[in-house]
């Protein structure tokens, strides 16, 4: 439902997502989901890791910049429109979407929501019955 994801700000340079991957993996924390989003000085990797906490302590200890954000995590079908439904429902009770990703496996799309009303979408998102992903289930996939 409500999961936790590292935004870790990087230069722009080569071999700094290497480094995150680096410090990830011997520490041996896996990446479920991830996104990058960048401009000319620097990038946002967003990412949803397996032990989110320790993740956060050892990339600070390794001097990046990090910061823990709430997000919501759901699952709907892969198949045209039921992404547009969900958002249907979120943006006709007026809940602002600040960015989302996702990742299909199959039969199924997995999608990662930042609202700005964490509260309202998780409300909106129950009444409607929209399949919530429980955070230990998000940090597995």
């Amino acid at each position: 439902m409500v999961a936790k994801q590292l935004s870790i700000f990087l230069e722009n340079k080569q071999g700094r997502l290497t480094e995150v991957t680096d410090v990830l993996a011997k520490e041996n924390i896996n990446l479920s989901a991830l996104c990058i989003a960048e401009n000319a000085d620097f990038g946002i990797l967003r990412a949803i890791v397996s032990e989110p906490d320790k993740a956060y302590k050892v990339l600070k200890e390794n001097h990046f910049a990090v910061k823990i954000t709430d997000v919501v995590g759901i699952s709907c079908p892969n198949t045209p429109g039921a992404l547009a439904q969900v958002m249907n429902y979120l943006s006709s009770a007026g809940v602002f979407i600040e960015y989302m990703y996702s990742f299909a496996c199959g039969q199924v799309a997995n999608v990662v929501i930042r609202p700005t009303n964490l509260d309202k979408c998780l409300n909106v998102l129950k009444e409607k019955k929209v399949d919530l992903i429980a955070a230990n289930e998000l940090y597995r996939l």
